[in-house]
């Protein structure tokens, strides 16, 4: 064999090595916090940062106040990141009203973390995306995490100096309405509906998870939607898997972004975290998360319901 060809073969071997790990590489907190996930490591070690912004977005109440990330800004999901007279997301005004308070600004870089395997978080990583602010991503792991390696907790409110940060209009293309998932279910679209919710919830033998409130009065799934429990999406401390591993997890039920793809559960928070998945780790471009989900489908008239359980109303 010849030089050139020894040469030949060896960069050929190294480019086909790069391009097997390079998924993997991408999908895991990046060392240098440029990726849309950052390490707990990472973290704490650019705690003091004037340009970092970290934000919790937790929904125990007390959490925070009894101790968070030192540095960390409180939103409340209940009250801050949802609209509290209408069942919507904060109104564009009164998000930039909070985010000036925290003071984030243009140049601000935000990362976000909560309770409930971050779910939450994820909910908020999806409402700023939503608004066009830029530099948002999730502490892999979340609080779960950081608690779990004993890192430090403050209890006390950081002050940051004000800003007049402004947001654009909320981006339609990243949110699903019940028009959109209907035409899924009666065919009039080729959209993908991924239901992130447990398979009890799926199949309709159970209508919410143990402890939650039974918010539908018809138990099941939209016909058509690919069962992806949330939970597939992460490892045993709560970290997103690789983007190899995630990637061939949803590849396996027909998502791989070649189609527009529709995330629901059934309030919608568990849904963005697979939207985060789908969107952010994996790159997939059309990706909707439905946040109306099973609490709106499963209530609404006249729509199509698929229930192998046999379970039909609430009151049995």
């Amino acid at each position: 064999m010849s030089i050139l060809s020894r040469w030949w073969r060896a960069a050929s071997l190294a480019t086909l090595t790069f391009l097997a790990t390079a998924p993997a590489a991408f999908a895991q907190a990046s060392a240098d916090g440029s990726g849309p996930l950052v390490s707990t490591d990472w973290l704490e070690k650019n705690l003091r940062n004037p340009k970092l912004r970290v934000i919790e977005v937790s929904v125990n109440p007390g959490l925070y106040e009894r101790g968070h990330i030192p540095g960390a800004v409180n939103f409340s999901w209940h009250n801050d990141l949802n609209d509290r007279v209408r069942r919507d997301i904060v109104s564009q005004a009164e998000f930039e009203k909070l985010l000036s308070a925290a003071g984030v600004d243009k140049d601000t870089t935000v990362i976000l973390y909560g309770d409930t395997n971050n779910w939450f978080a994820a909910w908020g990583a999806w409402v700023f995306d939503q608004y066009g602010v830029q530099n948002v991503k999730l502490l892999d792991g979340g609080r779960k995490k950081w608690e779990a390696e004993n890192r430090v907790l403050d209890n006390r409110a950081p002050e940051h100096a004000a800003t007049r940060f402004k947001v654009t209009q909320p981006n339609p293309q990243l949110r699903a309405r019940l028009a959109d998932v209907l035409a899924v279910a009666e065919g009039r679209s080729d959209a993908k509906l991924v239901d992130i919710r447990s398979a009890d919830e799926y199949s309709g033998k159970i209508f919410a998870p143990a402890g939650a409130a039974e918010l539908a009065v018809r138990a099941g799934h939209v016909p058509g939607a690919a069962n992806v429990p949330w939970g597939r999406a992460v490892n045993e401390d709560g970290t997103f898997k690789s983007a190899a591993e995630l990637k061939a997890i949803y590849a396996a039920v027909g998502i791989d972004g070649s189609k527009p793809a529709i995330t629901y559960c059934r309030i919608g928070e568990r849904s963005s975290h697979t939207w985060f998945a789908l969107h952010k780790i994996l790159g997939y471009k059309n990706v909707r998360n439905y946040d109306g989900s099973w609490t709106e489908y499963g209530n609404a008239v006249g729509v199509p319901v698929n229930n192998p359980a046999g379970t039909v109303w609430a009151s049995k």
